[in-house]
């Protein structure tokens, strides 16, 4: 097993998937994680305690649980949530133990949660990208009737992702929060750096709207890789093709180069869409690779064992 330093960043259920796939080729992972959740679980403990929403924290951190059985159990109980119509209804047990240990170890959200990791046996690391909870704020084209609606100023994560529109534009509140020290660090020691796949707008995007995190991504030596998604079926992509998720990326962080951008034939599938997406992959600087990375039978859903494997080969081609 290679023992490079890989840090992936991202967030739900699109980070999980790229880290379920790098635990087949090292166990030196970093998961850098978003903190602009506002809705449900992670929503009502961020609001009613002003913590960092841990929803994401703690998807990562059960994605990256050891394969044991082990491994398996505390996985299961991370994500186990509550049923009912009582106020622990819809909490995921791992929100409130990540909150416990905030609440005990006030101002050491790191320590917090390098200790679920110790308690779980963790196959890495998972880490916040910015220290205080963050807001999105969107840009949206409307749909209106015709296909040409107004401008709408959207406000909230989970507000922008079900918005009925395209976004044009994010931008963070507050606009340049502290990014977490470790983070950085783990960029800059970095031999592979690996962006998406996710929810593009509020979950992907949101790590080149933190000035220092952008900084230690154009700074870093190590090879950076953008990951795109299987489906543009969700409604934070509606309107989109993958050259424009892809160009989105170019317009938020010009500064920002990659190496590889890998993407499934599947979704780029006419002649006109992949030629677009080569010329917005060259755009960034990158090659582009395009290999069946989803599951066959599951549209949207990225398959571990083949997106391992395309992450395998790129890694391979740079000698890492």
């Amino acid at each position: 097993m290679s023992g490079r330093r890989v840090v992936a960043l991202g967030g739900g259920h699109g980070l999980a998937a790229s880290l379920q796939a790098l635990r087949h080729l090292t166990e030196a992972i970093t998961a850098v994680v978003t903190v602009a959740d506002d809705g449900g679980s992670s929503g009502r403990l961020r609001q009613e305690f002003d913590i960092l929403p841990p929803g994401d924290l703690r998807m990562a951190l059960a994605a990256l649980c050891e394969d044991t059985a082990w491994g398996h159990q505390w996985s299961a109980v991370l994500q186990h949530r509550f049923r009912g119509e009582g106020e622990l209804s819809g909490h995921a047990l791992g929100n409130l133990l990540i909150m416990a240990l905030w609440d005990l170890r006030p101002q050491e959200q790191v320590r917090g949660l390098d200790l679920v990791g110790r308690l779980l046996n963790t196959r890495g690391r998972v880490l916040p990208m910015a220290l205080e909870p963050l807001e999105i704020e969107a840009e949206m084209q409307d749909a209106g009737p015709t296909g040409e609606g107004g401008i709408s100023t959207v406000r909230g994560q989970s507000t922008v992702a079900r918005h009925p529109g395209t976004v044009r534009s994010i931008r963070l509140i507050p606009e340049a929060p502290r990014a977490c020290p470790e983070a950085l660090e783990s960029i800059k020691l970095a031999d592979l750096v690996v962006l998406g796949p996710g929810s593009w707008f509020t979950s992907v995007m949101p790590h080149l709207l933190v000035p220092e995190l952008r900084q230690a991504l154009c700074e870093t030596p190590a090879r950076r890789i953008l990951t795109l998604n299987v489906s543009l079926s969700d409604d934070e992509a509606s309107g989109y093709t993958l050259a424009e998720h892809v160009a989105a990326v170019a317009a938020h962080a010009p500064d920002l180069s990659f190496d590889h951008v890998i993407a499934d034939p599947q979704v780029a599938r006419t002649e006109a869409e992949g030629a677009a997406l080569e010329a917005a992959v060259e755009g960034l600087g990158a090659s582009l690779v395009l290999t069946t990375v989803g599951k066959p039978n599951r549209p949207g859903v990225h398959d571990t064992l083949r997106l391992a494997a395309a992450y395998r080969d790129v890694m391979a081609e740079q000698g890492l």
